[in-house]
């Protein structure tokens, strides 16, 4: 199974970036798609952004025109580029990717924490 190993997360004030790398222990063409997602305490896991084999990006609604996914073949590393900031995007950031067989593989996360 591919590994995925998160980094780049910390602490940022609101207004400010941090770029988030993830990179994979394999081709990340591997995957299907791949995805970040995030959790913050007492809340649900949910969907970020997704960027899949043929470069078709996805956002959710909340990050649209702030977030940008994008990947780096040559470094099997995908991005999430964060700028806009917001103490409600304050999470633990978790890479996953699903493979063509329909397999998932997990980050152990990366904690973002935004400032007011």
């Amino acid at each position: 199974q591919v590994q995925l190993v998160e980094s780049g997360g910390g602490l940022v004030q609101s207004g400010g970036s941090l770029r988030l790398s993830c990179a994979a222990s394999d081709s990340i063409f591997s995957f299907e798609q791949m995805s970040w997602y995030r959790q913050a305490p007492d809340k649900q896991r949910e969907l970020v952004a997704t960027i899949f084999n043929t470069a078709t990006t996805r956002y959710a609604d909340s990050v649209k025109g702030r977030f940008t996914i994008s990947r780096e073949a040559s470094k099997n590393t995908v991005y999430l580029q964060m700028t806009g900031m917001k103490p409600e995007d304050t999470a633990v950031y978790y890479c996953n990717g699903q493979s063509w067989t329909g397999a998932t593989s997990w980050g152990q996360g990366t904690q973002v924490t935004v400032s007011s």
